[in-house]
């Protein structure tokens, strides 16, 4: 979608253009009426010629109107070209979320912008362990419902919580090794403080999303133990099995060189 700058011009384009057409075509028809009516005399057709002059006419002044008190209005702006980016930026992820596969592509996307702008910081493993985490708990969420649902909903917010801090922890280091003698030791402090709440923030997520993996095993070993499919796969395969066997034995008895091979020749 264009800018207001992009659209004001065009509209009035567009005034422009319509207003030269109406002048052209009422000066045509003006013309043809003006010759037409003395050649012949006056009648039908020439009522005819002299009502679409006068329309076009007419059409012709009221849209050189319209374009002048357009033109009158002030110009909008100069759009920023940072916003203009954003704009463009925000209009190409709309697009590639409405594909069935956009919403993984762009999360993949951001995980990627992410890991790479913590990349040679301390911070880049945790990310990474977090990320892994995360990805690990969103194939499971579909299955903890009911008591579980509010480990699911801390479970989002700690890992908001603990990607900020990721950024930040990694903010500090790179304002650390540009800091000067005086303010490292400070900020050397505030950096592992910040790494050590990261570490402990991701091993307890770690936890969470081990334990949410017990609970979904937990809650789906009845269905596995009683699930009907299989029930009915093992008493299908038992019954050909039994089947087979009637077949072999059947085969054995009706025949009579295996009969008489079996007893020996006739006294």
């Amino acid at each position: 979608m264009a800018d207001e700058r992009t659209r004001h011009f065009r509209r009035l384009g567009r005034l422009r253009r319509s207003a030269r057409r109406w002048s052209v075509l009422a000066g045509g028809l003006t013309g043809a009426a003006a010759v037409l009516t003395p050649y012949a005399g006056l009648g039908l057709p020439d009522a005819a010629w002299a009502g679409a002059a006068g329309s076009a006419v007419a059409l012709a002044a009221w849209r050189w109107v319209d374009l002048r008190a357009f033109a009158a209005r002030p110009v909008p702006p100069a759009l920023d070209p940072a916003e203009a980016a954003a704009r463009s930026r925000a209009r190409l992820v709309a697009a590639v979320e409405r594909l069935p596969v956009g919403p993984g592509v762009l999360a993949e996307a951001r995980r990627f912008r992410s890991r790479l702008a913590l990349r040679g910081t301390s911070a880049a493993d945790s990310w990474v362990r977090l990320d892994r985490a995360a990805l690990t708990l969103a194939g499971l969420a579909p299955r903890l419902t009911g008591l579980a649902e509010p480990a699911v909903l801390e479970a989002a917010t700690a890992d908001r919580s603990l990607r900020d801090l990721a950024d930040r922890t990694a903010g500090v280091e790179r304002a650390l090794r540009l800091a000067p003698a005086e303010a490292r030791p400070r900020l050397a402090e505030a950096h592992r403080a910040l790494l050590d709440q990261l570490v402990s923030g991701v091993t307890a997520y770690e936890g969470l999303v081990a334990a949410a993996a017990g609970y979904v095993a937990e809650d789906a070993q009845p269905e596995v133990v009683a699930d009907p499919a299989a029930a009915r796969l093992m008493e299908a395969t038992d019954l050909l099995h039994g089947v087979a066997s009637a077949l072999a034995e059947l085969r054995t008895v009706g025949d009579p060189l295996r009969t008489s091979t079996h007893w020996g020749p006739a006294a």
